[in-house]
């Protein structure tokens, strides 16, 4: 069993949450859902790639507000996988730059590829300068665009 989980509070927006992220990230599934007193679902978990994650509707709370204070990163290794999870998870909320995106319910999300983290702690700090710059350009990560700067 996972020792630590992520937990998700939302006003009241758990379930279409938990849809929402099934629906765009491959291999996200909801794994429960629990009923509040009305009979709605109250909250639940999802799982992405086998990480557990919980959720909870705090109602109309003013202190659990999302903030890019946290971010879940997921690692997309092709440009197709960039463009699916970027544009499907900034739907409703907020393309932000060097793979950034917030969620319609205000959830941070970095969307990186392995060979950006690769060239950011390369050897050559020349090169890892170069591709962090051409980041810094972009919203979207476009991986023609690293792969060209790790070559300069």
């Amino acid at each position: 069993m996972q020792k630590v989980t992520t937990f998700l509070m939302f006003n009241d927006q758990s379930e279409a949450a938990m849809k929402f992220y099934s629906s765009i990230i491959p291999n996200c599934n909801i794994v429960s859902s629990m009923p509040g007193p009305d009979g709605r679902v109250a909250g639940g978990s999802f799982e992405i790639e086998g990480q557990r994650f919980s959720c909870y509707n705090a109602g109309d709370h003013p202190n659990f507000k999302f903030t890019q204070a946290i971010s879940l990163m997921i690692e997309a290794n092709t440009q197709e996988e960039i463009d699916r999870l970027y544009d499907g998870l900034s739907e409703g909320g907020e393309k932000q730059q060097c793979g950034w995106v917030r969620d319609q319910f205000g959830v941070s999300w970095q969307i990186t590829p392995r060979l950006l983290m690769e060239n950011l702690s390369d050897p050559d700090r020349a090169k890892a300068g170069r591709v962090m710059n051409a980041m810094f350009k972009m919203h979207k990560i476009i991986i023609a665009d690293l792969e060209a700067a790790a070559a300069e």
